[in-house]
């Protein structure tokens, strides 16, 4: 019985594991594409600052 739930314990401490990880993952991803539009749109908006200014 006490192997069964020390088992069940050692999978689920796994599984949080891995779930972290997944978390971990998506939130660079989700940043790196955040800081991806910022500088395009902050490039967009540079030039046309700077053709409006010639």
């Amino acid at each position: 019985m006490t192997d069964t739930s020390e088992a069940n314990k050692m999978r689920n401490r796994e599984i949080a594991r891995n779930e972290e990880a997944k978390q971990i993952t998506g939130s660079v991803r989700v940043s790196i594409w955040a800081v991806a539009v910022v500088v395009i749109i902050g490039g967009i908006l540079f030039t046309l600052g700077w053709l409006a200014l010639r």
